[in-house]
């Protein structure tokens, strides 16, 4: 069974950048579609983005043109790079396959945007 670490959130500007890292305890080759989502204080978890394993992207309309994620196999690892950042970008982030399975929920990265 996968586990899932997220990592590389904090506080930023409006407009600054973070890297978000998903390292996978085990190889996600197989896996088709990884994705990141986020949850606000009183709002439920919605899907932010998902890479599938030949490349293909989807990301959410808030977030398309600022955000970019990215899977490296050899590394086991997801990426989230978000620049442009908005306050409205405050949120837990977490990642998971896609559609998300309930076992594979970590503990997610925060991410606040304030000045």
């Amino acid at each position: 069974q996968v586990q899932l670490v997220e990592s590389g959130g904090g506080l930023v500007q409006p407009g600054g950048s973070l890297r978000l890292s998903c390292a996978a305890s085990r190889s996600i080759f197989s896996i088709d579609t990884m994705g990141w989502y986020r949850q606000a204080p009183g709002k439920q978890r919605e899907l932010v983005a998902t890479v599938t394993s030949a490349g293909s992207t989807y990301y959410a309309d808030s977030v398309k043109g600022r955000f970019t994620i990215s899977r490296d196999n050899a590394k086991n690892t997801v990426y989230l790079q978000m620049n442009t950042l908005k306050p409205e970008d405050t949120a837990v982030y977490y990642c998971n396959v896609a559609p998300p399975r309930e076992r594979l929920w970590g503990q997610g990265t925060q991410v606040t945007v304030s000045s």
